[in-house]
């Protein structure tokens, strides 16, 4: 990874940080706790995927409509975080490999 790389990362990341700084403050205190469950059981692509943008999109959206966090995603973070990474491999699912000692297990 080059500098220009970090230095891109970094940018991207600080534009990220003022959607979420835009949204309505009970949008942003939902969305650090998403980010807090997904990073730590969230899918090993977490860091180089378009999840935790996909969700400002989507809280966008919902604001735009004029929706409240609770109508667009309900009661239960953890669970519609966990139907967001459904199909995803997670650092959870890994570790569970790899102290059963299963083929494909990290650390190997």
């Amino acid at each position: 990874m080059s500098i220009k790389d970090i230095i891109e990362g970094k940018k991207q990341w600080r534009a990220h940080v003022a959607r979420v700084k835009a949204l309505p403050p009970d949008y942003q205190i939902v969305y650090k706790e998403m980010q807090k469950y997904l990073f730590k059981v969230g899918p090993v692509s977490l860091s180089d995927g378009p999840l935790l943008s996909g969700i400002v999109d989507f809280f966008e959206e919902g604001v735009a409509a004029g929706k409240g966090v609770v109508e667009l995603i309900g009661t239960d973070v953890a669970a519609f975080c966990d139907d967001l990474i459904k199909d995803s491999p997670t650092y959870a699912d890994a570790y569970q490999e790899s102290i059963r000692g299963e083929p494909g297990a990290t650390g190997k």
